[in-house]
């Protein structure tokens, strides 16, 4: 495997490098300069087969460890990560045009929080529940086959692999096609820290050749997919075959509700970064301000003076807080949605689209007002960095627009009363809310309602979904006995 030209001619299966079936490659771009960068291997069925093997045939060993023994595990592979922190950060930025700052920051300083919440995790002794006369037990639920996107690279697949390896599963891991390079990576860096052979597996390819192949197989137990609500749909309709456990986390159209009493300022600064993050591709990102009708022009000033801050550069520059949306496919959907926009009527008060560096799959921030809570731009995700700008009356009304769309994924409160804004984050249909831009917690679950998919990842609730749930009925001679529930945690150290 080589780094420098950024060439990986074979997968990671079994702890070793292998040549695939294929001949075949995926060329990797660079959304900032247009150029490639580097080929991965187009992986078909027959790779997956071996990479699922391999996971089955490392289960046994793996889940029998003891939680100790796979927080030292996770713990190398924790150091091995920080080690290479920087080169990670820098693969990230080449690959999917993250700027740096936010490369090194969000993209790789993240997953390595998550990493060290499942070390410290599995450092904490499990105690049996007692229900009754039954001992009630967690498992590793077996093979997982892990599907990843290409917005977050390592974060979504730390979420999963993170979480699947504390609990005891073993990983087959597919990465997008769009952004493969830093999962080779993490899997050099997972060889090279000591991690036993077949735990984690890596195969590129695309959706059809590579990731229906893994949702299919019969022996993987466990689907955990990241992406779209399209494919999303897919994925679980092709896992209802083998009756595998789904975990999705989808779409999302995220409303970011500014109540009256709110400060206003500080509540649209915070939202204009939410939605420019990561130049618009984050599933979380709160791409509808809504607003007092008789502030909406206030707000608009304060969102022109917030966006003009996002200059579209260079991402490997420390200063660039705008980079390329992934590639030109995705610039052009993105510059579709904001011509839909225009025709629906929506006020546009900021053009992302000229003006732009010459080179590069750029978009500017682009700022939309008087939007119509179901015309097309307020219902669908686009994945850029565009924001609705929605008017409302009262705070029923509010809350019907932040509930009007098929996601539920995130979402925001402002008010200067903390109970009140309390009480309306209650009533969004959603899976997280911040409150007056509370920081993310990466130990609280992570998940959405809806289309926006099933199941959480991150903390307790994300081990949780890795897990099968084993009750065992104990007869009342040794319920009677003295030290019972000591001989359960015995019985159980090695697993889950």
């Amino acid at each position: 495997m080589q780094h420098d030209d950024r060439y990986v001619g074979a997968l990671y299966v079994g702890g070793e490098w292998i040549a695939p079936s294929s001949p075949q490659r995926i060329e990797v771009e660079n959304p900032a300069t247009e150029q490639v960068i580097g080929h991965v291997p187009a992986g078909q069925a027959a790779d997956i087969d071996r990479a699922v093997a391999a996971a089955k045939a490392a289960f046994p060993h793996w889940s029998a460890l003891s939680r100790a023994e796979r927080a030292d595990h996770l713990a190398a592979l924790h150091e091995g990560l920080t080690k290479r922190r920087d080169e990670m950060a820098a693969t990230i930025t080449a690959e999917m045009g993250a700027p740096a700052g936010i490369a090194a920051s969000i993209q790789v300083g993240l997953p390595l929080r998550v990493l060290d919440s499942y070390v410290q995790m599995l450092r904490q002794e499990e105690e049996p529940r007692r229900v009754g006369n039954s001992l009630v037990v967690t498992e590793p639920v077996g093979v997982v086959g892990a599907i990843t996107p290409w917005n977050y690279p390592l974060n979504q697949t730390m979420a999963k692999l993170a979480a699947a390896l504390a609990a005891g599963c073993t990983v087959v891991h597919k990465p997008s096609e769009i952004a493969p390079l830093s999962a080779f990576l993490l899997a050099q860096i997972a060889h090279d820290a000591g991690l036993p052979a077949g735990v984690y597996n890596v195969v590129s390819g695309d959706g059809p050749s590579a990731g229906e192949p893994l949702v299919r197989h019969e022996d993987v137990d466990m689907i955990s997919f990241t992406g779209s609500t399209r494919a999303g749909r897919r994925v679980g309709a092709l896992a209802a075959d083998t009756v595998k456990r789904v975990a999705l986390e989808l779409g999302g159209k995220s409303a970011n509700v500014i109540l009256p009493d709110a400060d206003l300022t500080a509540a649209v600064k915070v939202g204009v970064a939410n939605c420019l993050l990561n130049a618009g591709q984050t599933c979380t990102a709160w791409t509808r301000m809504l607003v007092p009708a008789d502030r909406q022009e206030e707000a608009l000033q304060i969102a022109l003076a917030a966006a003009a801050k996002y200059v579209p550069g260079d991402p490997t520059d420390p200063k660039t807080r705008l980079g390329p949306l992934v590639s030109a496919a995705q610039r052009d959907r993105v510059l579709e949605y904001i011509e839909i926009g225009v025709a629906s009527g929506a006020r546009l008060v900021l053009d992302g689209r000229p003006g732009l560096p010459p080179t590069g799959y750029y978009v500017g921030p682009t700022i939309f007002a008087d939007v119509d809570p179901d015309s097309r731009i307020a219902q669908e995700e686009i994945f850029g960095p565009v924001l609705s700008v929605i008017p409302y009356r009262d705070e029923d009304e509010a809350v019907r627009i932040a509930n009007g769309t098929p996601y539920g994924l995130a979402g925001a409160v402002w008010s200067s009363d903390v109970e009140h804004a309390l009480a309306v984050a209650r009533r969004l249909r959603t899976g997280q809310v911040d409150i007056n831009g509370a920081p993310f917690n990466h130990l609280a679950p992570f998940g959405g309602y809806r289309r926006s998919g099933v199941g959480r990842e991150f903390g307790e609730h994300g081990y949780l979904e890795f897990c099968q749930v084993k009750a065992i009925q104990l007869p009342p001679a040794l319920l009677e006995q003295p030290g019972a529930a000591e001989s359960g945690r015995a019985a159980t150290s090695g697993e889950g």
